[in-house]
């Protein structure tokens, strides 16, 4: 779980299942963390069962097993050393990446618009511009023809 976490937020479905996969990405990305021990503590907390499950088991699923090339198309968009960007926001991106990348039926505002508000609730105080500013560079590169259509 992510340190100062609520252990869940009102909201849709689809917004809980977000957030339970970023924390699951955030026991991955700090504690090493499996999949199956992810789902297991998951599935443990209160207000997983409102989640939307079979988006939270892809976003899961996704990001795990496409960590390295996720993480090479987010990089060229990351001013600084990937390593140097917090591990919320690392999982924020990562997460947002894959849902452009796998998700088409999920708009990109949506995905970005989620990313951002996640990025609010759990990470640094402008953690929400980086996400952002990262985000928009490379959504036109995943949906360049939804993009273009703004």
């Amino acid at each position: 779980m992510i340190p100062g976490a609520p252990q869940h937020k009102p909201g849709s479905p689809r917004h809980r299942a977000r957030e339970f996969a970023l924390q699951g990405l955030y026991q991955h990305l700090v504690g090493g963390q499996d999949e199956a021990a992810i789902i297991a503590q998951a599935e443990s907390v209160a207000g997983f069962d409102k989640a939307h499950r079979d988006l939270y088991d892809s976003l899961l699923a996704g990001v795990l097993g496409d960590l390295p090339a996720l993480q090479a198309l987010l990089e060229p968009h990351v001013e600084r050393p990937w390593a140097e960007v917090s591990p919320v926001e690392r999982g924020i991106l990562l997460l947002a990446a894959c849902e452009l990348k796998q998700h088409l039926e999920t708009p990109y505002r949506v995905i970005l618009n989620e990313a951002i508000e996640l990025a609010k609730s759990y990470g640094g105080t402008d953690g929400h511009k980086f996400v952002n500013g990262v985000l928009d560079k490379l959504a036109p590169e995943l949906r360049p023809a939804e993009t273009a259509a703004k």
